[in-house]
């Protein structure tokens, strides 16, 4: 056997193990591939039962929209169902995401299938990328039924709000026949409704007092002291802001202001919570009838509406109180405009309560219109009436009537009012009266607590209230700090009217609750500028992790320049640099951590940063010059704070490097702002630059006939008996010229600190005047004018060769040497 014979078995042996080794490295592969096949599976089943019962809800829905046609909140309700499918489609949707990624991936790793004349690919690959090609179908084709399922609830959607505009125009365009034969059967309807109600409502009472007694007197005692528990909690908290004092003959604005704002808020609030406690409590413990509750509850509706009108009128105005009127008019134009007030939202819930209470009982359709037209016309008269009033007086104290606007506008509205109820037009008349007396009040209430806010957030008001005299004493705050608390109680103000007054007056238009809550919830999940979306639940959580980023950052700066380098003793100018740019540092990441909780994708910014980049170019350079300077002195450090520097003419004490400038404190006690650019580009000379070692000069000069080299050592001698003055490097004096007036010296001395030069050089002037004069040493002074002779007064001993000429008794001025 030859040699080739015996190696070709050994080939073969090696390749089949080989093949195998290959077989047991793929069967992993197979099996993860297998595993994440049945989880996308596993997926596709989840969502597509959860599509199939979204379809089911929505086919539910839609008949529902037949069935409801004319009924406004039950088609409010199912709309927001509606909204909340498409809400549930969308996270369906999303749920596909992470295995369509996989999808797309895994096939662009096995490339497209193989071409006709290329090499045949495994059967693996094959059978792997016909699964994957089919799952992604499948996937593709729920997408496509759910964003089918999503178009039809938008039309469905838009179908509700076109029928609730219907509704709402056939509410205020329907017109009623109004004629005699209606009076005859207003009337007869009258007296059976009547007596069908007292017979419904002593049967009630009857049934009350016989087995729910306790449960009604317990609710009503509940009531009661929830209602107690708010209104002396208020005036406990806001005390004189909350009742009027009489014994205050002249109130300032903002307190007249803040009474009537809160001697309306707060009992209005007090009854309210009274009364749905009474209301929740009765129904809780079945002391309520279906007919006695829905009657109940139109009772106590317009007890709380007719109760805050009245209290807003008696608080502005104020007709036993005149020095707490908002308003000023006449004591007895007070008196009627409060009556009139209060009667026209007597007669606007009469109407409301009467039409419910006809409607529970089945009255018939006259009945209701003949009480609608009397109390639609019962409303106009007291608006118009309001507009005949002259509540002022003019110089000459004859009465004067309101602002031509304000009457023209109650002359007005009361004969709409009037007129479209006696043309048939109930509905919009009892909208348009409704309306005048609700809204007006809601608007009058609101821009009460604007005033009282405005009037707040003056300078100093706060701190003279008796609020924010007690938040002072409690917590012993300065005037300062109580003066920005009241920019903050004037904010929060704001918010409360904004927050409690828009619903208000929102619901009194006709929107329900549904309409809010739809609104809100959009405004707080998502708000789109052109292609740009965020949401205010996004803004306020980025705001909140900035902040908490900012303090954290100020945290850290804190303990590592307390903490860490101060025990380190390093230098004080490097502690100012590293706090500085960790400061910047922790800014930059907490903002940018913010934008990313807020849920600003920063691609977005993209051209916002070619923007500035556009706005560098031209009008941007030096503020970018200014802070890359900054970045660069607090990098290289060519002077720190506390060094003294020279700037050209500025000359000073570095008291702090920002990015921007740099302040620079004057022997002056002058703050100088240098931008940092021109510290870069220009020369500046640093005192103090590696040590506070310097050397300062005192020029002397010393007069011609004296010995230079005796003054020469009484001047060395002054120089080094000086403590301050080094002895190394030694102090030098150097004779510097031989002047027109006087031999010229100059000491020379080195101190430790340069900033102590100014005390050193004063001390050594002085001590060479004294050296100087001890040893009868002059120093010339050089004349810096010329005295005529005929104004010289001659002076004894002055060593002229001459004798001094008379002169004059007047005496003359001399010309000032200085």
């Amino acid at each position: 056997m030859s040699r080739t014979d015996i190696m070709l078995p050994t080939v073969f042996r090696r390749l089949a193990a080989l093949l195998i080794l290959l077989v047991a490295a793929a069967m992993p592969l197979v099996a993860a591939a297998q595993a994440v096949g049945q989880l996308g599976s596993q997926v596709v089943g989840e969502q597509q039962n959860v599509i199939d019962q979204l379809t089911l809800k929505t086919d539910g829905l839609e008949k529902q929209i037949t069935a409801e046609a004319e009924d406004d909140a039950e088609l409010v309700e199912i709309r927001l169902q509606l909204e909340d499918i498409g809400r549930q489609l969308l996270i369906s949707g999303q749920a596909f995401r992470p295995r369509l990624t996989e999808i797309n991936a895994r096939l662009e790793q096995l490339g497209p299938p193989p071409a006709k004349d290329d090499a045949i690919e495994p059967e693996v690959v094959t059978q792997e990328r016909q699964r994957l090609a089919a799952e992604k179908a499948e996937i593709n084709g729920l997408l496509g039924v759910a964003e089918n399922l999503s178009i039809r609830i938008n039309n469905l959607v838009n179908q509700i709000a076109e029928m609730r505009r219907d509704l709402f125009a056939n509410l205020l365009t329907k017109r009623t026949d109004i004629n005699f034969e209606l009076a005859g059967e207003v009337v007869d309807a009258f007296g059976t409704a009547t007596d069908d109600l007292y017979r419904r409502i002593a049967s009630w009472i009857r049934f009350v007092v016989q087995f729910k007694l306790s449960s009604m007197l317990a609710a009503t005692f509940f009531g009661l002291l929830a209602a107690m528990v708010l209104l002396v909690g208020g005036r406990r908290f806001f005390g004189r802001l909350f009742v009027a004092d009489p014994a205050n003959e002249n109130p300032s604005y903002l307190s007249r202001l803040s009474v009537a704002f809160w001697s309306t808020l707060l009992p209005t609030a007090a009854v309210g919570v009274f009364l749905t406690t009474v209301y929740l409590l009765y129904d809780y413990f079945a002391v309520l009838r279906a007919d006695i509750g829905e009657v109940m509850t139109a009772l106590f509706i317009v007890i709380g509406i007719f109760f805050f009108v009245h209290r807003l009128a008696s608080a502005v105005l104020s007709p036993r109180l005149p020095n707490w009127r908002l308003i000023a008019v006449e004591t007895p134009a007070a008196r009627l405009l409060l009556w009139l007030v209060s009667a026209t939202a007597f007669f606007t819930g009469a109407d409301f309560f009467l039409s419910k209470v006809y409607q529970v009982l089945g009255s018939p359709l006259s009945l209701t219109v003949g009480e609608s037209l009397a109390a639609t016309v019962l409303t106009g008269i007291p608006m118009i009436l309001i507009g005949l009033v002259r509540p002022f007086v003019d110089e000459n104290g004859k009465p004067k009537r309101w602002h031509p606007l304000l009457r023209f506008a109650l002359y007005f509205l009361g004969s709409l009012t009037i007129v479209a109820a006696l043309l048939g037009y109930i509905g919009f008349a009892r909208f348009l009266s409704a309306q005048v007396v609700l809204t007006g009040a809601v608007l009058a209430t609101m821009y009460i607590g604007f005033l009282s806010a405005r009037a707040i957030s003056d300078e100093g008001a706060f701190a003279n209230t008796a609020l924010g005299q007690r938040v002072a004493r409690v917590f012993g705050l300065d005037e300062t700090t109580i003066d920005q608390l009241g920019l903050v109680v004037s904010v929060a103000i704001n918010l409360i009217v904004v927050v409690l007054g828009l619903p208000l007056i929102l619901f009194m238009w006709g929107f329900q609750p549904g309409d809010i809550t739809a609104w809100a919830y959009k405004l707080a999940t998502e708000i789109k500028i052109g292609s740009v979306s965020f949401s205010l639940i996004g803004v306020l959580t980025g705001l909140l992790v900035f902040v908490f980023g900012y303090f954290l950052t100020r945290w850290f700066q804190g303990w590592l320049d307390g903490s860490v380098m101060a025990r380190g003793k390093v230098d004080a100018g490097v502690r100012n640099s590293i706090r500085t740019v960790v400061g910047y540092a922790g800014l930059a990441l907490a903002a940018l951590v913010g934008v990313s909780a807020a849920g600003i994708n920063l691609s977005n910014l993209a051209l916002i940063a070619g923007g500035l980049s556009l706005g560098i170019g031209f009008g941007l350079q030096n503020v970018v010059s200014n802070f890359v300077s900054g970045l660069i002195l607090l990098a290289e450090r060519p002077f720190k704070v506390g060094d003294w520097i020279v700037a050209g003419d500025v000359s000073g004490t570095v008291k702090k490097i920002s990015v921007r400038a740099t302040e620079i404190e004057t022997f002056q006690r002058q703050t100088m702002i240098l931008p940092n650019s021109q510290l870069i580009n220009a020369a500046v000379g640093n005192w103090t630059h590696k040590n506070k070692l310097g050397r300062v000069d005192i020029k002397v000069n010393v007069a011609y006939g004296f010995d230079a080299r005796q003054a020469h050592a009484i001047l060395l001698d002054v120089a080094k008996s000086h403590p301050l003055v080094l002895k190394n490097p030694e102090p030098f004096v150097l004779f510097v010229n031989l002047g027109l007036a006087a031999q010229e010296f100059e000491i020379r001395v080195f101190l430790a600190d340069i900033l102590n030069g100014a005390v050193v050089q004063n001390d050594i002037r002085f001590a060479v005047l004294d050296a100087l004069g001890t040893a009868g040493i002059d120093i010339p002074s050089t004349p810096r004018a010329e005295v005529k002779p005929s104004t010289r007064v001659a002076e004894e001993g002055d060593g002229a060769d001459e004798p001094a000429k008379p002169v004059s008794r007047r005496k003359k001025k001399v010309p000032d040497p200085d």
